[in-house]
């Protein structure tokens, strides 16, 4: 696949790093303003950097947008010229609607929102995606692309700013949990890099449990309560403090100011 990233910040570089790991492009083009942060990449066998996005779209077929979301506009202004049949555009902008990208590059393009998180700096992201009209014959295409980068999930355009909440957002989330829990252990004797470790993994072993059993939380919880117990007697001092109701507000109130920025 002939690929061009357009903007190379942290999104985009970490993009084109797992395409160089998995070896996904025939040749692929990076752009960014300032090259000195990408000037090693060009090391990489048919990877080429430069500032010119004309330039990158010209020699590619499946155009990757990270750039900001102030930025995109002006983006698709520029490159929209050199646009061809041929051309898939892959959005990972944030808040950036396929209308919205419709109404500067026109609808006869596959355009294809992505909203991946920031694990896909370890190849652990999960993408959401969807797609214009003409996007839904190549979405297999974006699927092999970010399936390399961690898991993807095909879900309607009008679920995406709960997804961004829920996956992007919820990465923050997940963070402040573990650290959390690392803050518990210190205080039950740990030093803290140990009570870190141990928190990150039990984190990590519990999502591969339900990932690799398909099993419901709730199943693999009653495995580990028993009658009168510290884990039962642990986690129904969590409810009593509103554990779960002020996980489910805090992502309410994460909602209603994503879609407060979206109608700015």
């Amino acid at each position: 696949m002939k690929i061009a990233v357009i903007g190379t910040g942290n999104l985009g570089l970490s993009i084109a790093k797992g395409l160089i790991i998995n070896n996904t492009h025939t040749t692929l083009y990076l752009t960014k303003r300032n090259l000195d942060s990408i000037e090693s990449m060009k090391e990489y066998k048919n990877v080429f950097i430069t500032k010119d996005n004309n330039e990158a779209v010209k020699n590619s077929d499946i155009l990757i947008l990270a750039v900001q979301p102030n930025q995109l506009d002006n983006v698709l202004e520029n490159i929209s010229p050199d646009l061809k049949e041929n051309h898939i555009v892959i959005s990972t902008v944030t808040g950036y609607t396929l209308k919205r990208v419709e109404e500067i590059i026109g609808n006869k393009l596959p355009i294809i929102r992505s909203m991946p998180n920031t694990a896909i700096s370890v190849r652990k992201s999960m993408t959401c995606l969807c797609s214009n009209i003409k996007g839904k014959k190549v979405l297999a295409i974006a699927e092999a692309i970010f399936n390399g980068l961690g898991t993807t999930l095909i879900i309607e355009e009008s679920h995406m700013q709960a997804a961004t909440v829920l996956c992007a957002s919820g990465i923050a989330f997940w963070m402040r949990l573990i650290r959390a829990t690392t803050q518990g252990g210190v205080q039950l004797g740990f030093d803290a890099d140990i009570a870190l470790k141990m928190s990150m993994q039990t984190a990590m072993g519990a999502s591969s449990l339900l990932i690799e059993t398909g099993t419901h939380p709730e199943e693999e919880i009653d495995r580990v309560t028993t009658p009168r117990g510290c884990t039962i007697t642990g986690l129904n001092e969590m409810e009593h403090q509103g554990l779960s109701s002020s996980l489910i507000r805090g992502l309410n109130a994460s909602f209603d100011k994503i879609n407060e920025i979206a109608k700015q």
